[in-house]
């Protein structure tokens, strides 16, 4: 793909950064990559780094020769040599949380991946928390004692407020070293800083960041029905939506849009529009500012409900709720948007390319027809943050080095990475002569990138055969007009103004919901009435430590 802006971007922020793990590996072009005996200083988040038996090994040097020199370039096939420092002489179960549902495929998928796992003396089991009920379960799996060595997390998924918590265990560069060779040869060395906070590095992000633009799918077919045109505005969707909710739902049932606990995804599709990036995405407590051509200054960065954008997305919300395009039971559903429009009880969804996959899954059905749209066809696409997908090691893990391994395995390991993303090939996939792949009808049992860790570890060396001429359409326009967030290397420190954050959090965590889903009476008041406690609760005490470490971070760029 032609991503001439978006690398030119890359090239430029990988100057800027100046702390990242990466930096003190010798001999970047990586023809051999030198294991150290861990550091026993205290640096890491344990006060040692021991192996597994609890003594050091001896100094040893890995060749990776073998190896290509990028993830892209050809098959990694990975050897019980690459972890000299790792003690394996004992049997060890690494126990890795994930977020989603379970495949069908996926214990016969784990037995593949703990056969591949068995010279290494090691054995993977694997907890889902389902996506109805990670909210709750995340943090009380981490707080409440649970045996974790490997989970998955993210900006959206806790990571913020769980580092703070001091939940995951430190990466420092001697550990990602020692422990994870095809990590310090093969990871992105500007994808460091995102999951480096206070200092700390905490999680390894994906090593792709990619186009990111947010659009609409909907069912094409009742489009059709209704002599709709083809949507090109934010206007267009709306009638839309109004449309089906007046004609379509009172005869079959169908909603709009068959929305589930918030209208999140919706919202990033309407502030498209206004070509604005998050300088802090958090379980709600967003800070949004517009771009407007390099990084803000503080002035222009505020909480995202505070601009008259979300004013106006909330009256549009409530417009459609009273007119019946979602239920009123919204707050409460547990089966996802996505999945509905799947099984054809809604109309349409919004979110980024992954729309397709649920477009592809409603079209199994005969004379269903989907289209996706982009509403925002003159505003900037932003792209994915490294950091939006990343795993951690926990803090508890009884053995974070053999936790490190397994995750350094199932990131670069070419196998075991096909079988944690794409399942089991002649089942789910197929693979071609490019090493592009293609889902056969086994991946209704384990569609590719089904799980959360899928996203986490992608690395770059998979792409989908035969994609859509509908889908390439969409996604070839953005590489034009793709701008990464130039505040993505900051990372805010809440540790001064935690009880203020968690407070305010949970005031957002009440209404945001509701005024995304317009169940509200009125919009205007209960905008208010939310800005108003969430200062009550200290949000002017955020803004000034967020603004006084966004300000030394810009200093520095």
């Amino acid at each position: 793909m032609k991503k001439n802006k978006f690398v030119a971007v890359i090239v430029m922020l990988c100057l800027l950064v100046t702390m990242m793990v990466g930096c003190g590996k010798t001999n970047e072009s990586n023809s051999s990559t030198s294991v150290a005996t861990p550091t026993t200083t205290g640096t890491d988040a344990q006060t040692e780094t021991p192996t597994a038996s609890g003594s050091e090994t001896d100094a040893t040097t890995v060749s990776l020769d073998s190896l290509p020199e990028t993830v892209d370039s050809g098959t990694i096939t990975a050897s019980p040599d690459f972890y000299a420092s790792t003690d394996l002489s004992k049997a060890y179960t690494v126990k890795m949380y994930l977020i989603g549902d379970t495949p069908n495929d996926w214990d016969q998928a784990l037995g593949l991946i703990n056969d591949y796992l068995a010279p290494y003396n090691t054995e993977l089991k694997v907890t889902f928390m389902s996506w109805s009920d990670y909210q709750t379960m995340y943090s009380l799996a981490l707080a409440g004692g649970e045996d974790i060595d490997l989970i998955f997390t993210a900006p959206w998924c806790y990571m913020y407020n769980e580092a703070a918590k001091g939940s995951f265990y430190e990466l420092s560069t001697d550990f990602i070293n020692n422990y994870m060779p095809l990590t310090t040869k093969y990871q992105a060395a500007e994808s460091w800083s995102e999951t480096t906070i206070a200092g700390k590095t905490i999680a390894v992000s994906s090593n792709v960041a990619q186009p990111m633009g947010k659009i609409v799918a909907v069912r094409q077919d009742l489009m059709d029905k209704y002599g709709i045109s083809p949507l090109t505005s934010w206007a267009d969707y709306k009638n839309f939506m109004l449309t089906i909710a007046q004609q379509e739902t009172p005869v079959s049932g169908i909603y709009a849009l068959a929305a589930a606990t918030d209208n999140n995804e919706l919202w990033d599709v309407y502030r498209q529009q206004y070509d604005t990036f998050l300088a802090l995405d958090s379980s709600y407590l967003d800070m949004m500012y517009e771009y407007t051509g390099s990084a803000p200054t503080k002035d222009n960065i505020k909480l995202a409900y505070e601009y008259d954008a979300f004013r106006s997305y909330a009256k549009d919300m409530k417009e459609m709720a009273d007119a019946g395009c979602w239920s009123r039971s919204a707050l409460t559903n547990t089966v996802t948007d996505d999945d509905a429009f799947g099984n054809l009880q809604g109309a349409s969804i919004a979110w980024n390319a992954s729309v397709f996959t649920y477009m592809e899954q409603a079209e199994k059905t005969t004379g269903v027809s989907c289209m996706a749209y982009d509403l925002t066809t003159d505003n900037l696409v932003s792209a994915e943050a490294f950091s939006n997908n990343d795993m951690a090691i926990a803090a508890g893990s009884q053995n974070p080095e053999r936790a490190a391994m397994v995750l350094d395995l199932i990131k670069f390991d070419t196998y075991l990475n096909r079988l944690m993303i794409l399942g089991i090939e002649g089942q789910n996939y197929s693979i071609d002569d490019q090493g592009s792949y293609t889902e056969l009808d086994g991946a209704a049992n384990f569609a590719a990138y089904a799980i959360s860790a899928s996203w986490a570890i992608k690395n770059g060396n998979l792409s989908e055969a035969g994609v859509p001429d509908r889908e390439k359409a969409i996604t070839d326009a953005w590489e034009e007009r793709v701008v990464m967030n130039p505040t993505i290397t900051f990372v805010f420190d809440d540790t001064n103004v935690k009880s203020y954050v968690s407070a305010v959090t949970a005031v957002l965590t009440d209404y945001v919901p509701m005024l995304e889903l317009g169940l509200v009476d009125d919009v205007d008041a209960t905008l208010d009435e939310m800005i108003s406690m969430c200062y009550d609760s200290g949000l002017q005490q955020i803004y000034d430590e967020f603004y006084a470490q966004y300000d030394a971070w810009l200093a520095t760029r």
